[in-house]
């Protein structure tokens, strides 16, 4: 049963509500979150005691530090990071331009690079990274001045629907133009503005203290409520919204926002934080504040089905508020937990081993400082306590009797202390999959009898961790925000663009695609570690070679251009054109020198006989014609005799 419509202020109360529920504002997340972040950047545990040991290890960071490589070379040493497929022959061509083109959006028309470092460090470290991908509809303006125009010169720039008129002067007629005579009609002068759509995708970075999302969430698309929180100046509001009243935002220029904790954790390492700024002692245009970009799942208009809706708010004033077909987020989290929308980190697996590590690392110290510098039994009045304070080569302690001062035993450092050490680091490499051999070359590599066959076995069996990470940020993350970057172009970009792509340039129509293609992820995540891969893309070349040598058609040129781009895209080089030519775009081979000459020696022959045959042909023709002549001076000379025999008998008649 309909309802009546939802009104401004029942809006602005139910996303109140949302927020103050929302999984990541000052929750039990947003602490582990602020955890991790402190432990990443080294900071102290809070427990530190003057005069202690203060060492903070730094587990957490290196663990990360070292996952990351590893990633950016599976996700950013190639061109193509995802590939569109076809759904029958006929899109061969579109399933092709839209990989290229898809692909040069977010890496050229994007910091590609840039978004995928910082996604993947929020999710190893913060256990979801958020990136937000949107169409940009900006339009560019540009001012144009125009002199002595005619009437009919400025109808037709006028007809033209992207200028609007700035300034206009009419000046009578009879005056001297620019071609040296004189005109009649009246002249104008123009000062326009000219706006171009320049419309693009966009795609940037949600920092985790911004994102908000519905407690009960399992993903993004089905969320009830996503919130993102943003911090913009009131000339970007201005910008966006066109002319903003101050009065009308009631003062929301900072707010308790400008102190989350989590938010401030990422600028206690350097103190870069800026608090205590005045914010309103600068210029009206530059005062910030707390922009609310609300996607909600509500029923508005009172039909009885809830739809998607984006509500823009800044404190209690509603900039935007309309109906949407989807949520312009995409999450990523290392380790996935089933239906829950927040996983684990990397950090949330080891920040235990950063305590233990630290804790132990402390004692040892003090233990040395304790043994280099250890404490003394004085008996008082016996002995100068400032000589005995004062630490230095050859110093002089003045005592009044030979046993007035006593040292006190400090226990030696035992070796199971650094083999508790060793323990740890191993409980780090079954839970994150660092170990010594992926971090680089071990100190006893080159004298133990370790086998080559038993590093690589412990160095592939690492390596599965971080690829397992790989693949589910490939298949999760990776690939909706590449096919969202299709859905927009196809949806949005209805003019042809030309982009160099391989070193030609290409035309690309992206509103002629077919709505939702589905992708497949081209990273480089398979079996064994690159050395591994590039072993077997050897013999796979080697066994092609001979195969091919041998004159069974198992394998075509296709197929080795195929094999060479892999092994060259393995071996670092991404842009295999430079390298290896696709078949599929040289033409055929023409003849060679003898061919040609061979070539013409048989046109010239045929010629001859064409022109032989053609003699016999006219030969025959004349031949034809003489025995048609002698039959015909046959009959006609029957016919003179017979009618010479008719004349003699006629004659003889006569006679009688």
């Amino acid at each position: 049963m309909a309802k009546e419509r939802m009104t401004e202020d029942e809006l602005r109360a139910r996303i109140r509500t949302e927020i103050e529920d929302s999984l990541g504002d000052g929750d039990t997340l947003s602490r582990q979150r602020e955890t991790a972040m402190d432990y990443y950047l080294g900071l102290p545990f809070g427990n530190e005691v003057d005069g202690r040991s203060q060492f903070v290890d730094s587990t957490v960071s290196d663990t990360i530090e070292w996952i990351k490589p590893s990633l950016m070379r599976v996700f950013a040493s190639g061109d193509e990071m995802v590939k569109f497929n076809p759904v029958g022959a006929e899109d061969v061509p579109m399933a092709k331009q839209a990989t290229d083109y898809v692909n040069y959006v977010f890496t050229k028309m994007n910091p590609g690079w840039s978004i995928l470092y910082s996604w993947f460090t929020d999710a190893l470290l913060q256990k979801n990274g958020i990136v937000k991908v949107w169409w940009d509809a900006q339009e560019e303006e540009t001012r144009e001045e125009y002199y002595d125009l005619t009437e009919q010169e400025l109808n037709s720039l006028l007809s033209s629907g992207d200028v609007e008129v700035v300034e206009h002067t009419e000046k009578p007629g009879d005056i001297p133009n620019d071609m040296g005579g004189i005109t009649g009609e009246p002249l104008h002068d123009l000062v326009v503005k000219r706006t171009i759509p320049r419309g693009q995708v966009r795609v940037e970075n949600v920092p985790p203290d911004e994102f908000l999302i519905a407690r009960e969430s399992k993903t993004i698309e089905e969320s009830r409520f996503v919130c993102h929180r943003v911090k913009k100046t009131l000339s970007a509001l201005r910008e966006m919204y066109g002319d903003v009243d101050p009065d009308d935002l009631g003062g929301d220029n900072g707010g308790a926002n400008d102190f989350n904790s989590e938010r401030t954790a990422r600028y206690s390492f350097d103190n870069s934080d800026g608090f205590g700024f005045d914010n309103s002692a600068t210029e009206e245009a530059l005062q910030e504040y707390w922009l609310y970009e609300n996607f909600i799942r509500t029923d508005y208009d009172g039909d009885g089905i809830a739809e998607l809706r984006k509500v823009c708010i800044v404190g209690d004033y509603v900039f935007e508020n309309e109906e949407v077909d989807y949520i312009p987020f995409v999450s990523i989290t290392p380790i996935s937990i089933p239906h829950k929308f927040f996983g684990l980190s990397v950090a949330d697996q080891v920040e235990s081993l950063q305590l233990i590590k630290s804790t132990l690392m402390r004692n040892l110290m003090d233990n040395m400082y304790n043994q280099n510098f250890g404490r003394y039994a004085v008996l008082e009045g016996q002995a100068n306590l400032d000589d005995l304070l004062t630490q230095r080569p050859g110093g002089v302690v003045r005592v009044k009797s030979p046993n007035a001062i006593t040292p006190l035993a400090t226990p030696p450092l035992e070796q199971y202390s650094f083999e508790m050490l060793e323990y740890l680091d191993g409980i780090r490499e079954s839970r994150a999959g660092v170990n010594k051999y992926s971090q680089g070359l071990n100190d006893n590599a080159l004298t133990s009898h370790t086998t080559a066959t038993a590093v690589n076995a412990v160095m592939t069996a690492a390596q599965s961790r971080v690829e397992l990470i790989a693949r589910n940020f490939a298949e999760t993350g990776v690939k909706q925000l590449m096919r969202t970057i299709y859905n927009l172009l196809q949806r949005y970009q209805d003019t042809e663009t030309v982009i160099e792509l391989r070193g030609e340039w290409v035309p690309i129509r992206p509103y002629t695609w077919r709505p939702g293609l589905d992708c497949t992820v081209s990273v480089g995540i398979g079996s064994g570690n690159r050395d591994q891969q590039l072993m077997h893309l050897t013999a796979m070349i080697q066994f092609a070679s001979e195969t091919m040598a041998g004159g069974l058609r198992i394998v075509s040129q296709k197929n080795m251009y195929n094999m060479g781009a892999a092994m060259l895209k393995n071996m670092g080089f991404p842009n295999v054109q430079d390298y290896l030519t696709d078949p599929d775009t040289v033409p055929p081979p023409g003849p060679s020198p003898e061919e040609q000459h061979k070539q013409a020696e048989v046109e010239l022959k045929n010629k001859e006989l064409d022109i032989k045959a053609a003699d016999i042909q006219i030969k025959a023709q004349k031949l034809q014609l003489e025995a048609k002549n002698d039959q015909v001076e046959a009959r006609l000379k029957n016919a003179e005799l017979n009618l010479e025999a008719q004349q003699d008998r006629a004659v003889a008649i006569g006679r009688q």
